[in-house]
């Protein structure tokens, strides 16, 4: 696993300097969907993003910000100077805490620099992320982790795990 977390950060911080489009995937006949595509995952996975898990919303986020909020337990996006939720009080109970002393200042991708302060910035005028697409997450992902989101091509919605149940966006 931890393999994977190095490779997955070495090819984004190349991805970074060159200002490209990249997918991850383990099958090497993978191929981006589009031109507008910056970053996108393997089709027909099991596998979602995982949102960070904060100890409470952030005090001035960046609007598109998607975190999975420890002090109440919901799923949150930040949106035109509010927080809005995405699913219910979930479950926190199997998070593994990050007990790490690193404190950097995250990747971006797509650009030199960024107002937003994130894990992950992906910063571009013209393409998008691609979230994971998975055939029916409820049925397909064994064993879910609190703040995974994937797109459910099954039901043609957002798929949001709050740690208790699936809540699905249109």
């Amino acid at each position: 696993m931890k393999k994977y977390i190095y490779i997955f950060l070495f090819i984004t911080l190349v991805m970074n300097e060159a200002k490209a489009q990249f997918i991850i995937a383990t099958d090497e006949s993978a191929v981006l969907s589009n031109q507008s595509t910056l970053m996108q995952f393997q089709d027909n996975d099991t596998r979602g993003i995982i949102l960070p898990a904060n100890i409470n919303a952030q005090t001035s986020p960046t609007n598109g910000t998607f975190i999975l909020d420890q002090s109440d337990k919901k799923v949150k996006m930040f949106e035109n100077n509010n927080w809005v939720n995405l699913s219910e009080e979930g479950e926190l109970s199997s998070l593994i805490t990050n007990n790490s002393t690193d404190n950097g200042d995250g990747v971006i991708v797509g650009a030199d620099s960024s107002n937003a302060e994130g894990v992950l910035v992906l910063e571009s005028d013209d393409k998008a992320l691609v979230l994971p697409r998975i055939n029916d997450p409820v049925t397909n992902v064994n064993s879910p982790y609190p703040g995974m989101i994937a797109y459910d091509t099954k039901s043609k919605t957002i798929a949001i795990f709050d740690g208790k149940v699936w809540n699905f966006w249109k």
